[in-house]
């Protein structure tokens, strides 16, 4: 197939371009911003393989740029959209990039889509957070989308325009929603990526509140080959939730990581939480199952593998850790580590 791979050169963009020119005969275009959390370095493996990189292309631009898309769209057989802003503290601090391209994004890219020459699928990667917090059971497809971030809220709205345009218009839609992923090459803004680097380097690690949120912990690779395995087989109309069963709390994963790396306790602190933080997401697999995937790696491999790979590639990270970064950095944590308390 053809395929247009909107957000490609992020976290988990990146992993599905890697594994599935790896994996198939496919012709990959990658369509990516280059924001802050898109990074072409996570490309350089394909781009560096001669076999991999003559069926691959790279282009830089917005997916709301209605006239860059629609001819990107109209060559391609299935468009895969990660392109997403990512981290629900940015959403806090500022909600309007999430809105242009997690709503105003995904509803050009459908336009195109519905005015492409030949029948395209379009595959919206959303997340289990559209669910909101559960307190106990597990989330399923057809439960009411329930967000509480504005990061979660746009991938709904997202989620809904798709919806929309299976119904009205007919369009092969299928929608996947990931749990919370980690791996090699995800942003040090995230949890897992931010204890490994800032313990590295014995820094404090900020934990929030009491560390008790819980959340199941998807590897980057089996979530790549999940929205994979859904763009092949998946029903059109239909969500699919891509679950690990791999529950953790943020302090058991932080214990997880100084162990790891031999780093002590003693830095972490515990910081006052942000607003609205969702206590618990957890979601039934099965339906996923029944179509036939099932991730490969547990959380302990994962997270060796993830610490090896951090460790190995410092250059990588450093290079994030830099410009924007300390404005961000000091903007989400300064004033919370200046009231901590030791965890």
């Amino acid at each position: 197939m053809k395929l247009l791979v909107t957000g490609g050169a992020g976290f988990i963009g990146s992993a599905f371009v890697r594994r599935r020119l790896a994996a198939t005969d496919d012709e990959i275009v990658v369509l990516d911003k280059l924001t802050y959390s898109g990074n072409r370095a996570n490309l350089a493996a394909v781009e560096g393989d001669t076999r991999l990189s003559a069926r691959f292309a790279f282009v830089r631009g917005d997916i709301a740029d209605a006239g860059l898309v629609e001819p990107l769209v109209g060559a391609a057989d299935a468009v895969i959209n990660f392109a997403a802003e990512s981290h629900v503290d940015r959403s806090i601090l500022d909600a309007q990039a999430f809105r242009h391209t997690g709503v105003i994004g995904v509803h050009v890219l459908l336009e195109a889509v519905r005015h492409a020459p030949r029948p395209v699928r379009f595959v919206q990667v959303s997340t289990d957070e559209v669910y909101g917090a559960l307190e106990q059971g597990l989330s399923r497809e057809g439960d009411p989308l329930a967000p509480r971030s504005p990061y979660a809220a746009a991938k709904a709205a997202g989620e809904l325009l798709v919806e929309s345009y299976h119904i009205t218009h007919g369009l092969d839609t299928v929608v996947t929603r990931g749990a919370n992923t980690y791996g090699p090459h995800q942003h040090p803004e995230k949890l897992i990526p931010l204890f490994i680097t800032n313990a590295i380097d014995d820094q404090q690690l900020p934990l929030y509140g009491d560390g008790l949120q819980q959340r199941d912990w998807l590897f980057v690779d089996d979530h790549a080959d999940g929205v994979g395995h859904v763009l092949d087989s998946g029903l059109a109309g239909e969500a699919y939730n891509l679950t690990a069963s791999e529950p953790r709390t943020n302090r058991q994963v932080t214990e997880a990581i100084l162990a790891g790396l031999a780093k002590p306790w003693s830095l972490v602190r515990s910081v006052p939480d942000r607003p609205g933080h969702d206590r618990r997401y957890a979601m039934d697999g099965s339906k996923a199952a029944a179509l036939g995937w099932q991730p490969l790696i547990g959380f302990d491999d994962g997270l060796r593998r993830t610490l090896d790979w951090y460790t190995a590639n410092s250059d990588w990270w450093r290079a994030l850790k830099s410009d924007e970064w300390d404005a961000y950095y000091r903007r989400q944590y300064e004033e919370r580590l200046a009231n901590s308390v030791g965890a």
